[in-house]
């Protein structure tokens, strides 16, 4: 599968290629802080599938908390594109990034113990306190 997707202003464009590993939302914290508020919708592509063919994406990770994922976002615009975590070699690509998020159809809820009450989780999709069970 190849994503293609970009930042609002169109700075920086980014390709994902691979086979998905996971598909979903996630209520973290972490996920809050970033999407203003609600979960966030992404799909997990194999890291190095990773490229960025436009433009360099600013990066943030922190220095304060155990195992840090690394954020990338257009340093014009400010738009959060994808979250790498090295630990488990996937690029997180934020499903409004890309150029055709029609398709995307969420298959779990992850970190559902930070679920706000203004949350609406979807009905009948398998949710998880945390990550879920890691498939051998």
């Amino acid at each position: 599968m190849r994503l293609e997707g970009g930042c609002y202003c169109g700075a920086v464009r980014y390709v994902a290629e691979g086979e998905p590993v996971l598909k979903g939302l996630c209520y973290c914290r972490e996920c809050q802080h970033v999407s203003g508020g609600g979960p966030n919708h992404f799909i997990s592509m194999p890291l190095a599938g990773l490229s960025y063919p436009k433009g360099a994406p600013k990066s943030y990770t922190r220095s304060d908390i155990a195992n840090p994922v690394t954020r990338d976002f257009c340093p014009d615009c400010g738009t959060h594109l994808v979250t790498r975590r090295t630990d488990f070699g996937i690029a997180v690509v934020k499903i409004g990034t890309l150029d055709d998020p029609s398709t995307f159809a969420p298959r779990v809820a992850i970190y559902t113990a930070d679920i706000q009450p203004f949350h609406a989780a979807p009905e009948g999709l398998p949710a998880f306190e945390a990550l879920p069970p890691r498939r051998g």
